[in-house]
């Protein structure tokens, strides 16, 4: 995903890239280099020595302070007269906020130079990286004060959009938008972590770099069962990744489009190699971005759909088709009218569980939808524009799984939870994974949305509850519980009841009568009571609360930093009477322990 940013900042780190070009390429080649030690600075002719320094790798990671705030510095590891990665950091010239890390395991008993832009005279901020065998603060990761404990967040700097969403062999793989020098947006890479139940995570190397072509923004992951690109080694199945090449994003790739590309694996989703043949796409209008990829059976092809941009106040998606994954022909545009229009996603779901009936989904990030037919060409739509989540959620830029098996048959999605995490070394998290399909209702077919069955595996102590008058100013049956970490299922039968619902960790979740409303902090969503009743789930965590209303027909996500005192929950009535008709509340268990 773009950030607007970047283009402002893009033509002040050209110019800064021309002044540095010379001093780079004349140090790297200078026979005059002399080393101070083994980790020692390099003075290079009287330039500061702060600018370059070389040392021999030793260990898996370099330790890197950031100060939030700091100036953006252009930071370049070289090996060999190659560069290998290249970024902006808020380096710290002196004591920092937090460290970051660089995994730098591939060049291992190597001569690796940092080089970084002009720095003040004094700086600490080059000559305190140091070499480690684990990640800055390993003794204590995921116990963090602010650190979700059941939503995947990644151990160092800031991610967005959950990317490539694949599963193979009894692994789920989550790629994620990532910033790993750093708090906030910037640097894109492709962050990697795999679960085999959906709820324990555990984070991989970084799997895609910024290159000269871009950084590296959203797309998808499918695995290549009929090895129709090449690319298969032996038994095992290429999963092949596709992204969009954003440049101009960076110093190393200004001046050049938006296209689209892929990488390739062949040891099961592990490391990736960027395709020589790159782009499979190139650059066809605006911020063309985020390709989205399935196989279609009916047709033995493969399909993308990919984000071109808006026109005439709605967001076109062009839809493309390949036997290879290679080479790419243009199909049909797709429009939507409503909502941020970018990471489009293309699914299809029986109705009602009906195999024999059958529709397609055509979803954006800000969760609009269409939902109709598509025959490998053409998308035609017959419901929609609609929304799968309230308004105000905070939920962004969702994909869903490819390659479920077909004896599971869900339709999993993750999404992006945009929650700031401040004093953290680490910023935002990703939704609960939750199962969607279509069911019937009184205005047609609709998307409903349900946290996935695993989040039982991390149940704990249960509290239940059955036929309980609520009154307004009763006792608080909840009066017991305090935690961070929740799982709770509730029905009540509203009465006369003006709102009736929860204080979580003080955010009010109510469900409004007179509304047909229910609301969660900021986000709120249409929620009809059905004789009477209604039905609410909540999953609770330190910086989030995922509520479903009547199985899942209105989602809403809501972020929140709770006060240090706000752990207790309370059950409401206002302005007359409910019966809770049954409450259930699960203490949970943290999934990183």
């Amino acid at each position: 995903m773009r950030n607007p940013l970047f283009r402002v900042a893009g033509l002040a780190f050209a110019v800064l890239a021309l002044m540095l070009a010379g001093y780079w390429a004349w140090s790297e080649q200078s026979p005059q280099r002399a080393r101070h030690g083994r980790e020692g600075m390099t003075d290079t002719d009287g330039q500061d020595e702060s600018l370059m320094r070389e040392l021999t790798i030793e260990k898996p990671y370099l330790h890197l302070p950031v100060k939030n705030g700091a100036p953006q510095r252009l930071m370049r590891f070289v090996v060999e007269d190659r560069e290998v990665r290249e970024f902006v950091i808020e380096l710290a010239d002196a004591e920092p906020d937090f460290w970051v890390f660089a995994d730098v395991s591939a060049f291992r008993g190597r001569e690796l130079q940092i080089h970084v832009d002009e720095l003040p005279a004094g700086s600490q901020g080059v000559a305190s990286i140091q070499q480690a065998d684990d990640v800055p603060g390993a003794d204590c990761l995921y116990q963090e004060k602010h650190r979700p404990q059941f939503h995947f967040s990644s151990r160092r700097g800031w991610n967005n959009d959950p990317n490539g969403l694949v599963y193979y062999q009894g692994t789920y793989h989550l790629f994620y938008q990532h910033n790993p020098y750093g708090w906030n947006w910037g640097n894109m890479h492709w962050g990697h972590a795999v679960s085999t139940d959906l709820v324990h995570w555990t984070e991989l190397p970084d799997a895609l770099y910024p290159d000269d072509s871009g950084t590296m923004f959203s797309g998808s992951a499918v695995v290549d069962w009929h090895n129709t690109a090449g690319f298969q080694q032996g038994s095992e199945k290429a999963v092949v990744v596709f992204y969009t090449a954003a440049g101009g994003e960076s110093p190393a790739s200004e001046g050049r489009p938006f296209t689209q590309a892929i990488a390739y694996s062949t040891d099961g989703g592990q490391t990736f190699a960027k395709y020589a043949g790159n782009p499979v796409i190139p650059h066809l209008e605006g911020a063309n971005r985020d390709p989205k990829v399935i196989w279609h059976g009916p047709t033995g092809r493969w399909v993308m759909a990919l984000y071109l941009g808006e026109r005439d106040e709605a967001h076109y998606h062009a839809l493309f088709a390949s036997s290879d994954l290679r080479s790419w022909t243009k199909l049909r545009e797709v429009a939507l009218a409503d909502g941020g229009g970018e990471c489009p996603d293309l699914f299809e779901l029986p109705v009602d569980g009906d195999p024999e009936k059958r529709k397609w989904v055509f979803s954006q990030a800000s969760g609009h939808y269409l939902i109709g037919s598509f025959d490998g060409e053409t998308f035609a739509p017959e419901v929609g524009p609609l929304r799968w989540q309230g308004d105000g959620s905070a939920a962004y830029a969702a994909q869903t799984f490819s390659d479920i098996p077909a004896q599971d048959g869900r339709r999993i999605q993750i999404a992006w939870l945009t929650q700031k995490l401040p004093g953290m070394p680490f910023n935002q998290m990703m939704t609960f994974p939750v199962e969607l399909t279509l069911r019937t209702t009184g205005e047609g077919p609709r998307l409903f949305v349900s946290p996935v069955k695993e989040i039982e595996l991390l149940h704990d102590k249960r509290c239940a509850w059955e036929n309980e008058t609520l009154a307004e100013g009763s006792a608080n049956l909840l009066a017991g519980l305090r935690g961070d970490l929740f799982h709770l299922r509730a029905e009540f039968e509203i009465g006369d009841a003006q709102e009736v619902g929860f204080i979580i960790h003080g955010v009010p979740v109510f469900y409004h009568a007179a509304k047909q409303e229910v609301t969660c902090g900021k986000a709120s969503g249409a929620l009809r009571s059905v004789e009477g009743r209604v039905r609410l789930e909540m999953l609770v965590d330190r910086a989030s609360i995922e509520l479903f209303g009547n199985d899942g027909e209105t989602y809403l996500v809501a972020g929140m930093i709770p006060p240090d005192d706000k752990t207790s929950l309370e059950l409401v009535s206002r302005g007359g009477t409910a019966t809770v008709e049954s409450l259930e509340v699960y203490e949970l268990r943290s999934a990183w322990r």
